[in-house]
Protein backbone atom coordinates (compact mmCIF):
# COMPACT_ATOMS: atom_id res chain seq x y z
CA UNK A 1 0.00 0.00 0.00
CA UNK A 2 1.02 3.32 -1.04
CA UNK A 3 0.43 5.51 1.91
CA UNK A 4 1.28 9.35 2.26
CA UNK A 5 0.94 12.13 5.06
CA UNK A 6 -0.34 15.46 4.29
CA UNK A 7 1.42 17.50 7.09
CA UNK A 8 -0.26 20.98 8.14
CA UNK A 9 -1.85 23.08 10.52
CA UNK A 10 -4.93 23.33 7.92
CA UNK A 11 -5.84 26.62 10.30
CA UNK A 12 -8.28 26.97 7.89
CA UNK A 13 -7.85 24.01 4.91
CA UNK A 14 -8.15 25.89 1.77
CA UNK A 15 -9.13 25.22 -2.02
CA UNK A 16 -5.62 24.64 -2.66
CA UNK A 17 -5.55 22.30 -0.08
CA UNK A 18 -8.34 20.44 -1.10
CA UNK A 19 -6.87 20.47 -4.65
CA UNK A 20 -3.69 18.68 -3.22
CA UNK A 21 -5.54 16.39 -1.59
CA UNK A 22 -7.63 15.25 -4.26
CA UNK A 23 -5.35 14.87 -7.04
CA UNK A 24 -2.72 13.02 -4.56
CA UNK A 25 -5.47 10.33 -4.53
CA UNK A 26 -4.35 9.40 -8.01
CA UNK A 27 -1.37 8.66 -6.99
CA UNK A 28 -1.56 7.29 -3.52
CA UNK A 29 -3.99 4.38 -1.42
CA UNK A 30 -4.17 6.23 1.59
CA UNK A 31 -3.33 10.06 2.44
CA UNK A 32 -3.46 10.68 6.12
CA UNK A 33 -4.23 14.41 7.02
CA UNK A 34 -1.81 14.65 9.61
CA UNK A 35 -3.06 18.26 12.00
CA UNK A 36 0.28 19.14 13.75
CA UNK A 37 0.04 20.22 17.36
CA UNK A 38 2.18 23.10 18.04
CA UNK A 39 1.63 24.51 21.49
CA UNK A 40 3.43 27.61 20.79
CA UNK A 41 1.48 28.67 17.61
CA UNK A 42 -1.20 30.79 17.84
CA UNK A 43 -4.45 29.38 15.80
CA UNK A 44 -7.66 31.33 14.77
CA UNK A 45 -9.37 27.93 14.83
CA UNK A 46 -9.27 25.18 17.56
CA UNK A 47 -7.82 21.83 16.99
CA UNK A 48 -11.06 20.31 16.95
CA UNK A 49 -12.42 22.63 14.40
CA UNK A 50 -9.91 22.01 12.12
CA UNK A 51 -10.21 18.45 12.87
CA UNK A 52 -14.04 18.68 12.06
CA UNK A 53 -13.62 20.77 9.36
CA UNK A 54 -11.30 17.77 7.13
CA UNK A 55 -13.23 15.17 8.52
CA UNK A 56 -16.52 16.75 7.40
CA UNK A 57 -14.92 17.62 3.78
CA UNK A 58 -13.80 14.47 3.07
CA UNK A 59 -16.41 12.44 4.82
CA UNK A 60 -17.43 10.49 1.67
CA UNK A 61 -13.53 9.51 0.43
CA UNK A 62 -12.68 6.13 2.61
CA UNK A 63 -9.24 6.80 1.06
CA UNK A 64 -8.82 9.74 3.51
CA UNK A 65 -8.13 9.38 7.37
CA UNK A 66 -7.96 12.45 9.93
CA UNK A 67 -5.44 12.73 12.22
CA UNK A 68 -3.16 14.90 14.96
CA UNK A 69 -0.03 14.80 15.84
CA UNK A 70 3.37 16.33 18.01
CA UNK A 71 6.76 16.34 16.98
CA UNK A 72 8.38 15.22 13.99
CA UNK A 73 6.56 14.40 10.68
CA UNK A 74 9.28 11.71 9.63
CA UNK A 75 8.42 9.89 12.99
CA UNK A 76 4.76 10.25 12.60
CA UNK A 77 5.38 8.81 8.95
CA UNK A 78 6.93 5.99 10.53
CA UNK A 79 4.72 5.19 13.12
CA UNK A 80 1.83 4.21 10.60
CA UNK A 81 3.68 3.15 7.96
CA UNK A 82 3.51 5.95 5.42
CA UNK A 83 6.71 6.44 2.89
CA UNK A 84 5.64 9.66 1.49
CA UNK A 85 4.72 13.35 2.56
CA UNK A 86 2.56 15.21 -0.29
CA UNK A 87 3.64 18.81 -0.27
CA UNK A 88 2.02 21.74 -2.26
CA UNK A 89 3.95 23.98 -4.43
CA UNK A 90 2.75 27.85 -4.73
CA UNK A 91 5.20 29.74 -6.11
CA UNK A 92 9.58 29.48 -5.55
CA UNK A 93 9.82 30.79 -2.24
CA UNK A 94 7.47 27.45 -1.20
CA UNK A 95 9.80 25.09 -3.21
CA UNK A 96 12.48 26.74 -1.23
CA UNK A 97 11.30 26.49 1.67
CA UNK A 98 9.70 22.71 1.31
CA UNK A 99 13.31 21.66 -0.19
CA UNK A 100 15.21 22.17 2.51
CA UNK A 101 12.85 19.96 4.73
CA UNK A 102 12.50 17.72 2.37
CA UNK A 103 16.23 16.91 2.33
CA UNK A 104 16.21 17.19 6.30
CA UNK A 105 13.45 14.36 5.97
CA UNK A 106 15.37 12.63 4.09
CA UNK A 107 18.26 12.07 5.66
CA UNK A 108 16.51 11.50 9.32
CA UNK A 109 14.31 8.70 7.50
CA UNK A 110 14.15 6.82 4.35
CA UNK A 111 10.83 8.87 3.41
CA UNK A 112 10.21 10.80 0.12
CA UNK A 113 8.41 13.60 -0.06
CA UNK A 114 6.31 13.99 -3.60
CA UNK A 115 5.51 17.58 -4.41
CA UNK A 116 2.20 18.82 -6.26
CA UNK A 117 2.47 21.91 -7.51
CA UNK A 118 -0.79 24.16 -7.14
CA UNK A 119 -3.70 24.04 -9.95
CA UNK A 120 -3.68 27.34 -12.06
CA UNK A 121 -5.88 29.52 -10.38
CA UNK A 122 -5.55 28.74 -6.75
CA UNK A 123 -1.27 29.65 -6.44
CA UNK A 124 -2.28 32.87 -4.22
CA UNK A 125 -4.69 31.19 -1.99
CA UNK A 126 -3.27 30.38 1.99
CA UNK A 127 -4.35 29.69 5.54
CA UNK A 128 -2.59 32.96 6.54
CA UNK A 129 -4.39 34.97 3.61
CA UNK A 130 -7.83 33.08 4.31
CA UNK A 131 -7.59 34.08 8.13
CA UNK A 132 -7.06 37.67 7.13
CA UNK A 133 -10.11 38.05 5.52
CA UNK A 134 -12.53 36.21 7.78
CA UNK A 135 -10.89 38.88 10.59
CA UNK A 136 -11.90 41.39 8.86
CA UNK A 137 -15.57 40.28 7.93
CA UNK A 138 -15.02 39.19 3.68
CA UNK A 139 -16.50 37.26 1.85
CA UNK A 140 -14.04 33.63 1.92
CA UNK A 141 -16.44 31.20 0.63
CA UNK A 142 -14.95 30.96 -2.85
CA UNK A 143 -11.21 30.45 -0.78
CA UNK A 144 -12.14 27.17 1.39
CA UNK A 145 -14.09 24.03 1.23
CA UNK A 146 -17.83 24.37 2.40
CA UNK A 147 -16.82 22.38 5.58
CA UNK A 148 -15.28 25.52 6.55
CA UNK A 149 -17.92 28.13 6.07
CA UNK A 150 -19.68 29.62 9.47
CA UNK A 151 -23.32 30.28 8.59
Amino acid sequence: MKRAVFPGSFDPITIGHYDIIMRGLTLFDEIILAIGVNSEKKYMFTLEERKSFLEKTFKNEPKIKVDTYQGLTVNYCKENNAEFILRGLRNPADFEFEKAIAHTNRKLEKIETVFLLTSSGKSYISSSIVRDVIRHNGDYSSLVPESVIVK
